[in-house]
């Protein structure tokens, strides 16, 4: 299958080489010169070879093709969009000249991205796909060298319109990305686990970030069988955002129930035990190693943001959430609402949509 990957950070280099080592014909895109161009450029050279260590079992994979361009889009019968959720829009709208007709568009993560699909490519009868979280975990640690540190052993993901969920399933599955359909893109972008652990372990641990001078790592320090008290936050947002997701007709799944749902297939294991084991692994890269980092200038204006404001327009209280806003925009010296998602900015006949496909 001819799959365009958009998006040539970690994760996008990473899953590009894994589909191509599956058999499929990948082109890797890399949308921005922001990071990793030393990566890109190795790629460039050596035929997009691209190696994966997964605990010890390394392979190589040449990537079909590496470009710039993305109007290499056009002929894919997938496309899959591995950008920080900060410039989903811009991207949107960028390809959109680009995108055909049935054409699946898989956003991972998408923060509801569906929206933003609708605003600016109404003309084109796009299958979209959005996922909770990235397939695989890891870093390149150097050039064209790539080290997985974990492994969904389910995705969850949402397909919208659910006229054409048959149509992606039948494709998406060719993947062998362990898939698994919930019924909306909604549940896909308020399950996106970054908004419940990145912002809270992030933004609770700003003066540690600070003082270690990049030697921190989130998942080590702020999530540890010894913080209670940070553990408390997290739930306490945690009922902020069920309370949305049940106002808004959808079941109250818990972060720790949708954490174990994704990376545990024993169903005898505690839900936060599983996600204590996941935080404790050696493989837990370090960060984020500044305050001014995706973990909060990604996951709250993206994550967070958007969440209360669907509070606000349900009538759902959100204190924590405005909390964690409040303080990171501290942090940062800047409004993270004005650069947030909101129903005005996704579009509120673009959401109206998506609510009422649910229904059908």
């Amino acid at each position: 299958m001819k799959i365009a990957m958009l998006g040539a950070g970690n994760a996008g280099c990473a899953v590009a080489a894994d589909l191509t080592l599956k058999g499929h014909e990948v082109i890797l895109i890399k949308t921005s010169h922001a990071m990793h161009d030393d990566n890109f450029e190795f790629l460039q050279k050596n035929e997009g070879k691209m190696t994966l260590n997964e605990f010890g079992d390394i392979k190589s994979a040449n990537i079909h093709k590496v470009s710039r361009n993305v109007s290499d889009i056009e002929g894919a019968e997938i496309i899959i969009i591995y950008i920080q959720t900060n410039f989903h829009e811009q991207l949107i709208e960028r390809i959109a000249p680009y995108l055909q007709d049935d054409q699946i568009l898989l956003i991972n993560p998408g923060y509801l991205s569906t929206a933003y699909v609708l605003k600016h490519c109404a003309d084109k009868n796009l299958i979209i796909a959005e996922a909770e979280s990235s397939f695989i975990d890891g870093r390149i640690m150097e050039p064209g060298y790539f080290r997985v540190g974990f492994r969904n052993v389910r995705n969850p993901i949402g397909i919208y319109p659910v006229a054409r969920r048959e149509d992606a399933i039948k494709k998406l599955d060719q993947l062998g990305e362990r898939f698994v359909y919930l019924d909306s893109v909604v549940e896909a972008a308020l399950h996106n686990p970054n908004l419940v652990v990145h912002t809270v372990g992030s933004v609770m641990s700003i003066p540690r970030i600070e003082k270690s001078h990049g030697d921190f790592c989130m998942y080590h320090e702020a999530y540890t069988r010894d913080n209670p008290s940070t553990w408390k936050i997290l739930e306490a947002l945690d009922a902020e955002k069920m309370n949305v997701l049940e106002k808004l007709g959808f079941s109250r799944i818990s972060y720790v129930e949708a954490c174990k749902y994704r990376n545990s297939l024993d169903d005898s294991i505690d839900a936060k035990e599983v996600f204590l084991n996941y935080a404790e692994m050696d493989t837990r890269a370090k960060g984020p190693t500044k305050v001014d980092s995706r973990y909060i200038s990604e996951d709250v204006p993206q994550g967070l943001v958007m969440l209360e404001a669907l509070g606000k327009s349900l009538g759902v209280s959100t204190p924590i959430v405005s909390g964690l806003i409040e303080i990171a925009g501290a942090a940062l010296g800047r409004d993270l609402r004005a650069e947030g998602r909101t129903p005005e900015g996704l579009g509120l006949d673009n959401i109206d949509k998506i609510l009422k496909d649910c229904e059908k």
